[in-house]
């Protein structure tokens, strides 16, 4: 008898078995504009354009990073789907958008069905979070392109925004205000740095208790990316928003200028808000200079919103009714990219 896929290094029988297993979670993010059932060759999503004068699409594909290696550390796979999903809409909000659909690639070396199953749950839980469905994916099986027990997870998101409510950054004006949203954590980036330095500088394991943090470090590394969707769509309803920034990787200092246009430049008042331990921990132990925290980190904020001042109350009370931690971090200054300025300078 000749060889077998099987023994060539792929499973299909395990795939098949995850994929009848997943598929309650899957369909738990359906609403009735999903017309396609899982499994099909490709998902069918029904856009009702009656509520949209003239409706724009926006994507974004992003993955998790590095932020795997903690996972693959602690053996917990039920909290990066959501990372996943999280990081992209947030990535589509930042210009308005409303998140229709989801779709999802995992790669392992070896086909794990727990794991799998693990993963694709946290994905479908991030897509229930943000209102939106988990239209498709796809799950490989490469024989020794990964080492054993780890995988890769990317994912697209796609959304819809009347073109009259897109946010481009065009309405920002000279002496508009900055208000940062609180993070939770390092939410998926800065990771390369952070492993270096609490692995291989401090040599500590994923099970220490941290009492700075409250917690073990695992759990602190693997806290999951905030979403913002729900506060910031409500935002737009009631008011007027001028531009926002997502802020990933680069920090405020990468983030921000995506956001405001030519001749536009903000000024960010260092001191301004609670940073959190984590990263005052990285900055320590790894003696890292503080403009290279603020461009690798979030640094505690991980949504930036700019208003015009006659609405920062409002905003501010939108967002905190949200349950969200709101600071006046800066303002917008004539000038270029982003002036970081120490509080009572």
């Amino acid at each position: 008898m000749g060889l077998t896929y099987r023994e060539a290094g792929v499973n299909i029988d395990a795939a098949e078995r995850t994929k009848r297993r997943i598929r309650d979670t899957v369909s738990s993010t359906f609403g009735p504009e999903v017309l396609s059932d899982v499994g099909l060759f490709g998902g069918l999503f029904r856009l009702d354009l009656g509520e949209f004068e003239d409706p724009v699409l926006v994507a974004s594909t992003d993955g998790v990073g590095t932020k795997l290696k903690v996972a693959f550390l602690v053996d917990r796979h039920d909290t990066v789907g959501v990372d996943l999903v999280h990081h992209c809409a947030n990535d589509i909000v930042v210009q308005g958008a409303r998140s229709l659909f989801f779709l999802d690639y995992l790669a392992m070396g070896e086909h794990r069905e727990e794991v799998a199953a693990a993963v694709v749950e946290g994905v479908a839980r991030g897509c229930r979070n943000v209102g939106c469905a988990l239209l498709g994916g796809e799950m490989a099986e490469l024989p020794e392109f990964y080492r054993p027990g780890e995988y890769d997870l990317a994912g697209t998101i796609v959304g819809v925004v009347d073109r009259a409510r897109l946010i481009d950054g065009s309405r920002v004006r000279s002496g508009d205000v900055i208000l940062g949203i609180g993070s939770d954590g390092l939410h998926t980036n800065g990771y390369s740095l952070a492993r270096k330095v609490f692995f291989e500088v401090a040599k500590w394991d994923v099970d220490r208790y941290v009492p700075e943090l409250g917690r073990s470090l695992g759990e602190e590394l693997l806290r999951p990316h905030r979403s913002y969707v729900r506060p910031l769509l409500r935002l737009m309803e009631e008011g007027e928003v001028h531009a926002l920034a997502h802020i990933t990787g680069g920090g405020l200092p990468g983030n921000l200028p995506r956001a405001l246009p030519e001749g536009c430049s903000a000024e960010i008042r260092l001191g301004s808000w609670e940073v959190p331990s984590v990263f005052r921990l990285i900055g320590e132990i790894g003696e890292v200079e503080e403009g290279e925290m603020f461009r690798t980190f979030n640094m505690g904020i991980g949504m930036a919103v700019v208003v015009g001042e006659g609405d920062v109350d409002r905003a501010r009370e939108v967002l905190e009714a949200e349950g969200e931690r709101v600071w006046e971090i800066g303002r917008v200054v004539p000038g270029k990219g982003v002036q970081l300025v120490r509080e009572g300078r």
